[in-house]
């Protein structure tokens, strides 16, 4: 199986979508909550094709989008933040998570005098591991009165 990392410029709107629909589809209550911020920001990506193509990317095993992610450079050099990121669920826990989080970093620590990547998640998600397994420690944990446990902040100092 080919992994591979490519523009979001080559799919069509609504791949992004669909991939953080999937994605969260274990529980209900995440679409209810963000299915109108998911819409927005697949619009906004689709709509700034420069924007989508150098701070995020979608990845593709064997010509199947499975999963994407992005990051917001407009703190730099103190910080970029990763913002979505994200692997359909039929492919969940086969590594592509790591990999394609790896790639992203790989990314990120291009940008010069950088001095830390930044990531948010939630507690009740297996995201936090995935971030714990290439380099982010734990630098925040702040209370949520929402469906999806505490909020923690992860970072990785360059």
């Amino acid at each position: 199986m080919d992994l591979e990392f490519r523009k979001t410029s080559e799919f069509e709107k609504g791949t992004i979508y669909s991939l953080l629909k999937d994605a969260y589809s274990f529980d209900a209550n995440y679409e209810k909550t963000f299915n109108q911020d998911w819409l927005d920001f697949d619009s906004f990506f689709f709509s700034n094709p420069d924007i989508a193509d150098n701070y995020g990317f979608i990845t593709v095993l064997d010509g199947i989008p499975i999963g994407l992610v992005s990051w917001n450079p407009q703190h730099r050099p103190e910080y970029v933040e990763i913002g979505h990121n994200c692997i359909a669920t039929k492919y969940k826990g086969n590594g592509y998570g790591k990999r394609q989080l790896l790639e992203a970093v790989t990314r990120i620590k291009k940008y010069s005098d950088l001095q830390k990547i930044i990531v948010t998640t939630n507690d009740n998600l297996i995201a936090k591991y995935n971030y714990q397994s290439v380099g982010f420690h734990l630098t925040k944990r702040t209370a949520c009165n929402l469906f999806f446990g505490d909020y923690l902040l992860f970072e990785i100092d360059l």
